[in-house]
């Protein structure tokens, strides 16, 4: 695609914002993408909003430089949800594929999510 003269990469998500998992190499990359992705922002999350040993008033800015970073890394290979919210409104709008492959971008997130938390239980106890 030419915009502007300058070669842009191809919208995969049909200009809807939906996510994908051609790019992860099918459903099982994308779930596994996804849920890292997840894993890694709550856990940060989780790390700097710890009353003993988190960031304080810094909280925010490694929040938001994380969810920076996961999309930097994973915004080509799935679009990145980590947030089914996120996901589920495009998916209807495109429909298609997008709605077909929507329970990736629920089911990975919680998935994350739920391995972070127990993470931390299990490093706060220590």
């Amino acid at each position: 695609m030419l915009v502007a003269g300058v070669v842009a990469a191809p919208d995969l998500t049909g200009a809807l914002g939906s996510n994908g998992v051609a790019n992860a190499g099918g459903v099982g990359g994308a779930f596994l993408v996804e849920t890292i992705a997840t894993f890694l922002f709550v856990l940060v999350v989780l790390g700097t909003t710890d009353s003993k040993i988190g960031a304080g008033n810094f909280a925010g800015l490694a929040i938001g430089l994380t969810l920076i970073l996961v999309h930097l890394v994973c915004i080509n290979l799935t679009g990145t949800s980590v947030n089914p919210a996120r996901s589920i409104g495009p998916a209807i709008f495109a429909g298609g594929q997008a709605l077909a492959d929507v329970w990736v971008f629920i089911c990975a997130p919680l998935v994350g999510a739920a391995l972070s938390a127990l993470c931390w239980k299990y490093f706060e106890t220590k």
